[in-house]
């Protein structure tokens, strides 16, 4: 499973207030150490105003470049800080994300298509996040219309569900679930993501809850994640469930992370 790393997201506190600060030393601490957990991909959120997030999403690409050599994965709403920052990536980043709103189709989706990125597409729409699998369904047929036109393959699409709060309704899980088994059987090339940690928001001990929902997010056709890869149960859920579901050819992602401490008794 390809596995985004979090945790560079200027809405956490400590993170914003690097970008501001210019503070490089944290920021590429915080990649190395993501990248080193098993990171493919290190998502980039300035999260700062619109005026100054095209300079802050630059400050953060180069910085983090800087430090490890691994795609990135440019997140915004903003065409023109998604613009700046795609001319200063080495390598061609994801981009997270597109979704039915009609502004995020017209101003995200030329830039993923002009620069050959792959796009996490949001099942929601101007309407908001709906309810149900077909509802969802409906909104994402449409987002694969738009990127089929656009050159876009399927398989340079990740499908995002949209997980939401368990302890605002207890049903979202399999609805996520759901869905996501729906679009792997209507979009086969196509790919399936999450933010995982938006299931546990709310909840004590989430970890144990990220943990369950990874498992049964796996068995469901999840092939990546916007995770905190630092996270040891994370990891152990992850190589465990992959071993359990016949993806882990002779054992040996789970044996050479059980060798390396990645997993298992950290004694």
């Amino acid at each position: 499973m390809l596995i985004i790393g979090e945790k560079i997201n200027g809405t956490r506190k400590e993170v914003g207030a690097a970008v501001v600060d210019r503070n490089a030393a944290f920021i590429q601490e915080l990649a190395r150490d993501q990248v080193e957990a098993g990171a493919g991909v290190l998502d980039m959120n300035a999260g700062t105003n619109p005026s100054r997030e095209p300079d802050d999403l630059v400050w953060l690409v180069r910085t983090v470049q800087d430090a490890v050599d691994v795609q990135l994965c440019l997140d915004s709403a903003n065409p023109a800080a998604l613009g700046s920052a795609l001319a200063e990536v080495k390598q061609t980043p994801m981009i997270n994300s597109i979704s039915g709103e009609p502004p995020r189709l017209t101003g995200i989706l030329p830039l993923v298509a002009q620069h050959g990125c792959s796009v996490i597409a949001l099942a929601l729409d101007d309407k908001g996040i709906p309810k149900g699998v077909q509802e969802r369904m409906a909104v994402v047929r449409r987002l694969f219309e738009e990127t089929r036109k656009a050159g876009v393959t399927d398989d340079r699409v990740y499908v995002d569900p949209l997980v939401m709060a368990l302890a605002t309704d207890n049903q979202v899980c399999n609805v996520a679930l759901d869905t996501m088994r729906a679009v792997r059987n209507e979009f086969p090339e196509a790919h399936l993501t999450a933010g995982l940690s938006n299931v546990s928001f709310g909840l004590p001990s989430r970890t144990l809850v990220n943990q369950a929902f990874l498992t049964l997010a796996l068995a469901a056709g999840l092939d990546s994640a916007i995770v905190d890869p630092m996270d040891r149960g994370i990891r152990e859920a992850l190589f465990a469930s992959e071993l359990v579901l016949g993806r882990d050819r002779h054992c040996r992602n789970y044996t050479r992370a059980i060798r390396a401490r990645r997993i298992g008794d950290a004694g």
